[in-house]
């Protein structure tokens, strides 16, 4: 079995990268400078952001359907991503040092199964969710 994770396509947000303070928080969205580190996962390269670089703080819907599981929070972007990541077969750094909740969804986007993996765990957790048939994508919290 072969699983693929990828990080959010940049050019979504590209329009916000260089505006002013004010602008974003129209938007409502918040630029945020790295504090410490691993604490602002930055979702298109899926890596923790170094101590002094700025990101965007944006609220994301990160699984859009029409039922109960519909999901939106806030996430961090890295100002001038250029490209999204990619990861096969192997989980991203980011995923590494994290207790994550892995969430397996179904064609019709209801939740089917979820397991909690401890750090270093997420392959095998992701390993046995896609066992299940049932299970299209996971989402990784």
């Amino acid at each position: 079995m072969t699983y693929r994770i990828t990080g959010l396509d940049p050019s979504r947000y590209r329009s916000l990268f260089g505006l002013s303070d004010e602008e974003l928080a129209a938007c409502g969205i918040v630029r945020m400078t790295v504090t410490k580190k691993p604490s602002f996962p930055c979702r298109v390269s899926l890596t923790d952001r170094d101590i002094g670089e700025s990101v965007l703080l944006i609220n994301h819907v990160s699984h859009d359907v029409a039922n109960p599981y519909r999901v939106s929070h806030a996430i961090f972007v890295t100002e001038g991503s250029e490209k999204a990541a990619e990861y096969v077969d192997e989980v991203p750094p980011v995923f590494e040092p994290r207790v994550l909740s892995l969430r397996g969804f179904d064609d019709d986007g209801m939740m089917t199964e979820a397991i909690l993996t401890q750090p270093g765990e997420a392959d095998a957790g992701i390993r046995k969710l896609f066992a299940n048939p049932e299970i299209k994508t996971i989402h990784a919290h």
